[in-house]
């Protein structure tokens, strides 16, 4: 996705932010999010071939004036191949800080398995403490984040966290297990990258700064939500309740490890009589806010995103094509949907979407949203699929 400027922009004071694991999970998200924001950040796009090719890695690090090292190795048969990565990721980057004279802004991600007695910590501890000296030696500035265990959409399963495996095997049917059930401190992906900005912002040191979690559960507690939201959703369609920020990230975390080529249109189960049709559109245990909408043949509506809004759109007369694109890909999904066997779809979060009238009646369709529209905090970004 490009970050595009507006014409009164001085791009003069933006602040120009490059992200190392820009494609990674966390990286994304920061990458997509600081995109929100054209009036006040320029995005510096990293490759992570970067880091083989000092030429390369010196003229990306030249363009920053904040850089967020996120780039590491969580998982992998051999821990000593760990800490040696990514201890050599941070020290490519303070040489290439060096090099280019830099007085950036480093943040760095560690974790808060910096004290525990493994390699992976030790690393991140490494790295952290290797930028900081950068910083007071050479007049720049560094923030050292401790991180707590973070989940969210498109996690990695078997990499990223217990939740993103959890989620991609209930999904895919198979049954996950629990091989620990402790209690395990959270904070989910947005959280985070919102923190990340607010200290992109404050352009201040800190050097060991701690991230709090926004919530502590069991494995198991986890375990019970996400089994919920496949009966209840993924098999039944429904709308789970969601007693908290904490569940509603933990369901939109679920929603997007759905296959939706394979899983959308969902068909409504119809009843007929010599009265006509019924049909049941959502089943809720949330509020929200229900609308019905008419589309002229050959219109289209939509063309947006949304980062957190739980969304269905739902034809029951007409011909309707319903089409999504993940942003900063560009795949898009085809859904071709009638009124006569009256079906939905689901917007995942972080994909735009729109629906065309493709037919040669009206459209009727009806959306379903879980917050009623706040012009104020609207959580919809146009961008066209």
């Amino acid at each position: 996705m490009t970050n595009n400027q507006s014409p009164i922009t001085n791009r003069q004071s933006l602040k120009k932010i490059g992200i190392t694991g820009q494609n990674g999970f966390v990286g994304s998200h920061l990458y997509h999010t600081l995109g929100l924001f054209p009036e006040e950040f320029e995005r510096i796009d990293f490759q992570k071939e970067f880091f083989d090719d000092e030429t390369k890695l010196d003229n990306f690090v030249s363009q920053c004036n904040v850089i967020v090292h996120l780039a590491a190795m969580n998982r992998h048969e051999s821990e000593q191949f760990i800490y040696d990565t990514n201890v050599a990721l941070a020290n490519n980057l303070v040489e290439s800080l060096k090099r280019t004279n830099s007085k950036a802004h480093v943040l760095m991600s560690s974790s808060t398995q910096e004290e525990r007695d493994n390699l992976y910590g030790k690393s991140k501890k490494e790295g952290r403490v290797a930028i900081v000296n950068w910083a007071k030696e050479n007049g720049g500035k560094a923030t050292g984040l401790i991180i707590p265990n973070v989940f969210g959409a498109f996690g990695k399963p078997f990499y990223n966290s217990f939740i993103a495996t959890f989620c991609y095997q209930l999904t895919h049917g198979e049954t996950p297990t629990i091989a620990n059930d402790g209690e395990v401190k959270l904070i989910y992906v947005q959280e985070l990258v919102y923190k990340i900005i607010d200290e992109i912002r404050s352009e201040k040191s800190q050097p060991e700064l701690f991230v709090e979690p926004t919530s502590t559960k069991k494995v198991s507690e986890v375990l019970a939500l996400l089994n919920e939201y496949k009966t209840k959703y993924f098999d039944g369609g429904e709308i789970p309740v969601l007693n908290s920020n904490f569940e509603h990230n933990l369901f939109n975390t679920y929603r997007s490890y759905i296959d939706n080529k394979t899983h959308y249109p969902v068909k409504f189960t119809q009843h007929t009589d010599p009265r006509g049709a019924f049909v049941e559109v959502i089943r809720l245990g949330i509020g929200g806010q229900c609308s019905f909408s008419t589309t002229v043949p050959g219109i289209t509506r939509g063309n947006h995103y949304h980062t957190r809004k739980i969304e269905r759109f739902a034809v029951i007369k007409g011909k309707a094509l319903i089409q999504l694109r993940k942003i900063g890909t560009d795949e898009v999904l085809d859904f071709y949907l009638e009124g006569t066997e009256p079906a939905y779809v689901d917007m995942p979060i972080w994909y735009t979407h729109n629906i065309k009238n493709i037919g040669e009646e009206d459209l009727y369709t009806i959306f379903w949203i879980d917050e009623p529209f706040n012009p104020e905090d609207a959580d919809t970004f146009f961008e066209v699929v």
